[in-house]
């Protein structure tokens, strides 16, 4: 049974809701960073996932990632694995963005791109030190995010 969370504002979120609202406010911090970093990243190779290209494909499709990895986090949160408190959701979440960026980012998506023939497909496996920034800061946003929705 998920548990109720009363904000401030006497809004109730359900768990699976604070970790879409997470999952999408991380994803969109990291957004920005990859805009301002590489934004060939968002504008061609997330998109690229799903055959798309350009910023507002590729920011639909990161932010919709950020949402589904936001709900997976939440059952992992909510799972008891860690204690609830802030500081071990805030560490969970940094933990999330890391695994998120070795399994998916470093490997899923090189051979996904390769896959669908994205002429700019990165090596296998890509363990880009920019990208494991952007998946650090996306969990620890995540983390703060569903730690103060809760």
């Amino acid at each position: 049974m998920a548990t109720q969370t009363p904000t401030d504002t006497g809004v109730v979120l359900e768990d699976w809701q604070a970790g879409v609202v997470g999952g999408i406010a991380g994803a969109a911090v990291m957004a920005v960073l990859i805009s301002v970093m590489n934004p060939g990243v968002l504008t061609g190779a997330i998109p690229g996932l799903y055959g798309l290209s350009g910023g507002v494909a590729g920011w639909a499709v990161h932010l919709s990632h950020g949402a589904v990895l936001g709900v997976v986090f939440a059952a992992v949160v909510e799972s008891g694995i860690v204690d609830r408190s802030v500081g071990s959701t805030v560490g969970l979440g940094i933990l999330w963005g890391v695994v998120a960026w070795v399994v998916l980012a470093a490997l899923v998506m090189p051979v996904w791109l390769s896959a669908v023939g994205f002429p700019a497909a990165p090596p296998f496996p890509n363990f880009a030190i920019p990208s494991l920034l952007w998946h650090v800061v996306y969990g620890g946003v995540l983390g703060v995010a569903y730690a103060a929705l809760r």
